[in-house]
């Protein structure tokens, strides 16, 4: 079983259109993660330093409610996708402690609502930048996930700048099961096993809708958009455009 510890905060340094600034200093610099660790060889244990340590397959896609300390709940949902990188639902308040503890650089937010002032408070005061995609859920027939936003989701998710970082919709089922099954494209999965996880996070309600969205997603576009010079150090990351 591997171990993650979570690494200490470092200034933003990646511009985007879609960020949302809370304009805070910050003098420590990190830009030099090396997460190494294949994506099937991710672990399924998070250690989170001087507390507890957390089986995350169990948290959210069972169903089955655990209990933790008070000040350490997780969110629904919650789950490791790769190094440095994190799936949940929408944080709640009760949340945040836990939150604390991975040392989060980045939270990406796919919905399409304002951000709660309590999350933004959050947020500042632990030097968290915010991304935020707004997407509609892919239901049928009207409905479509955007591949432009995808893209630039992806864009972020794989600029170790912004690492650690954490994904989220609103119950971190099916918009963030759309945008791993991208990521994981990338990562040269196969389709069953990206299936396989997008199920097992959207359970009880999987949508046909967003299988094919993944399916038909050509990950060409990601690379685009994707800077090369900041792409993490995983073996089953394509390290160019186009892999």
């Amino acid at each position: 079983m591997t171990s993650v510890l979570a690494p200490t905060a470092a200034p933003d340094t990646f511009a985007a259109s879609n960020v949302i600034s809370t304009n805070y200093d910050n003098n420590n610099t990190n830009d030099t993660h090396n997460p190494n660790l294949a994506a099937q060889e991710v672990s399924t244990s998070i250690s989170i330093p001087k507390t507890i340590t957390i089986d995350p397959m169990d948290l959210g896609a069972t169903g089955e409610s655990l209990s933790y300390p008070e000040d350490l709940c997780p969110p629904d949902n919650f789950n490791m996708v790769s190094t440095w990188i994190y799936r949940s639902s929408f944080p709640k308040k009760k949340n945040f402690s836990f939150l604390k503890k991975l040392g989060l650089k980045s939270i990406l937010t796919l919905i399409l609502e304002d951000y709660p002032d309590q999350n933004m408070k959050f947020l500042k005061e632990n030097n968290v930048k915010l991304f935020q995609f707004g997407i509609a859920g892919n239901k049928e027939p009207f409905v479509q996930i955007p591949d432009d936003k995808i893209c630039d989701a992806l864009a972020v998710l794989l600029d170790r700048r912004n690492h650690p970082i954490l994904i989220h919709c609103n119950k971190g089922k099916h918009r963030t099961g759309c945008l791993i099954g991208c990521l994981r494209k990338l990562q040269h999965w196969s389709h069953t096993s990206i299936f396989d996880e997008y199920r097992r996070f959207s359970h009880p309600k999987s949508r046909s809708m967003d299988q094919q969205f993944i399916e038909l997603f050509d990950s060409r576009e990601a690379w685009k958009v994707i800077d090369p010079k900041w792409i993490p150090d995983w073996k089953t990351l394509g390290h160019h455009a186009g892999v």
